[in-house]
C-alpha cells in the first residue's frame, strides 16, 4: 500500500540528499504509513490528502523538520510544535537532529499528522492577520508625512506588497537602520514596485 502512494521525484530527493537522508526516509516512511498521498513541490517531499497540503520535509544546516501548513490549529500537547518566525501565521515546525528523535517520537508524530488530518477533513482554516493589523513602521509614517506622494504610492501597492515593506522596514532593532531602508526604498515604492521587483 505504502509503495503505491510514493513519488519518484521524492526517490530523486532522496538520492541526492547529503544531509538528513536517515531522516528523511524515516520520516517518508511514518508519513506514508498514515496514508497521505506523496507529492513534490517547492523542491520538497509534500504530503497531501485529498489535494489538500497536509505536512512537508524539509532540512536545514542545524536542523530537518516537517512543517505542517495549519499546524497553528494543531493542539500540541507535547509542546513541540514550532513558529518559524513571528511572521508565520498558518505553519509549525516539529525539529529533529538526529533519527533517533524520530524514531523515538513515532506514535506521538502519527497522532500529530492524523490530527492535521483531520483538521483538513474539518474544513477549518488558520485566522491570518488582516492587512489593516499590520503597524505601520514610525519612521515609514514619517516619510509619509513629509512626501505625501510616497503615501499615496504605498496605498497602491498591492497588499501584499505593502505587507513585505512593513516586515522589512520593521525588523531592526535600532531606529537608525529602519531609516536606511526606508530611505533605501522610497524610489522603489514610488515606482509602484514592491521589495523583491
Amino acid at each position: 500500500m505504502i509503495n503505491s502512494r510514493m513519488n519518484p521525484k521524492v526517490d530523486e530527493f532522496l538520492n541526492r540528499a547529503k544531509k538528513w537522508k536517515e531522516e528523511y526516509e524515516r520520516l517518508r516512511y511514518i508519513i506514508l504509513d498514515c496514508e497521505l498521498d506523496e507529492d513534490f513541490k517547492w523542491k520538497h517531499p509534500c504530503y497531501t490528502f485529498e489535494g489538500k497540503n497536509i505536512v512537508i520535509i524539509h532540512g536545514f544546516k542545524e536542523y530537518c523538520a516537517l512543517l505542517f501548513h495549519k499546524g497553528a490549529l494543531l493542539q500540541d500537547p507535547n509542546g513541540i510544535l514550532i513558529q518559524q518566525t513571528e511572521n508565520v501565521q498558518a505553519a509549525r515546525q516539529i525539529r529533529f537532529t538526529n533519527v533517533q528523535e524520530i524514531v523515538e517520537m513515532e506514535h506521538i508524530l502519527k497522532a500529530y499528522i492524523r490530527e492535521a488530518i483531520e483538521v483538513e477533513k474539518a474544513g477549518l482554516k488558520v485566522e491570518l492577520k488582516k492587512h489593516e493589523d499590520y503597524i505601520i513602521p514610525e519612521e515609514l509614517q514619517k516619510k509619509f508625512n513629509e512626501i505625501p506622494a510616497l503615501k499615496t504610492a504605498f496605498e497602491a501597492l498591492t497588499p501584499g506588497r505593502q505587507r513585505a515593506y512593513i516586515l522589512y522596514f520593521s525588523g531592526p532593532k535600532q531606529s537608525k537602520t529602519r531609516v536606511s531602508r526606508v530611505e533605501k526604498s522610497i524610489q522603489q515604492i514610488l515606482d509602484g514596485k514592491g521589495l523583491n521587483d
